[in-house]
């Protein structure tokens, strides 16, 4: 497999797909899942002549199950890691959920600085802040993310069906097609990560306020969002981070799920590439 070690040795386990002098695309996983969650998105990208990257988070899919470090800073210093062992730049960096968060982070903090960014892309993302506080009143109470927690600590494995197969896809609205392969899919990611890291990531996308992230944002940034995400809400998300970011960019998808880089994957895919290439 494909592996490096990061600076405080945990083993980072990624894909780095097509021609290494093509322009780099990283995608950055959302929770609980793995690299395998972009399936759809690497292979059109690099059927077109870009080179493209993803790795598993720590504690998720094959990437070790360490026992410390679920927390964004983390997150963003491991995608560095990556960065800079496969020396990548000019890169657009795409990042679904909590994934979002992640790109937001790493932008910021460690791609702008170092110059090796191009674009972003936060595709259904959790930035600025999904928990509801005094300052951030539309946000999502406490209750919510605790409920995410018992599911975790009581039964993971049923959890990660009911996720999938309701709110994550849509899959519960009236009419749905439901796709049981994706369902399964789901599933299969989630179980091979660690519950600790699952356990533990919650707060870090729920708590993580990220309002300062997006306004140090200043290379193109892509909002994707649909209005009928039922696990990040848009007006909690993307209708806040839009007025955030100095160069950003939103687009709207009527009835779309948080899931939809999967079950609209052909909508996306063909929306990112327009934005990477204009």
């Amino acid at each position: 497999m494909s592996t490096l070690t990061t600076a405080d040795g945990v083993e980072i386990f990624f894909k780095d797909w097509g021609p290494k002098d093509g322009q780099p695309i990283m995608f950055h996983h959302g929770w609980p899942l793995s690299s395998d969650d972009w399936d759809a998105q690497m292979l059109y990208f690099v059927q077109r002549g870009f080179r493209v990257v993803a790795h598993d988070r720590r504690g998720h899919g094959r990437s070790a199950q360490v026992s410390e470090g679920h927390d964004m800073d983390h997150y963003a210093a491991d995608a560095f890691a990556v960065v800079e062992h496969l020396d990548l730049r000019n890169v657009v960096h795409v990042g679904h959920s909590t994934g979002g968060g992640e790109v937001a982070r790493y932008v910021a903090r460690h791609g702008q600085p170092a110059g090796r960014v191009a674009k972003a892309v936060l595709v259904a993302a959790v930035p600025p802040l999904m928990l509801k506080t005094e300052a951030n009143p539309e946000g999502l109470p406490l209750e919510v993310f605790d409920g995410f927690r018992a599911g975790v600590a009581g039964n993971r494995a049923q959890m990660f069906l009911d996720v999938p197969a309701g709110p994550f896809y849509g899959f519960n609205r009236p009419g749905a097609t439901v796709h049981q392969g994706v369902i399964q899919n789901w599933w299969r990611q989630g179980m091979m990560g660690s519950a600790k890291a699952h356990y533990e990531g919650i707060k870090a996308f729920s708590e993580t306020d990220q309002t300062e992230d997006l306004k140090a944002i200043t290379v193109p940034t892509l909002v994707l969002h649909g209005d009928d995400d039922q696990i990040v809400p848009i007006a909690d998300a993307a209708l806040k981070a839009v007025k955030l970011l100095p160069n950003g960019t939103l687009k709207v998808y009527p009835g779309y799920s948080h899931g939809m880089l999967t079950v609209n994957a052909a909508e996306l895919n063909a929306d990112i590439l327009a934005f990477i290439q204009g």
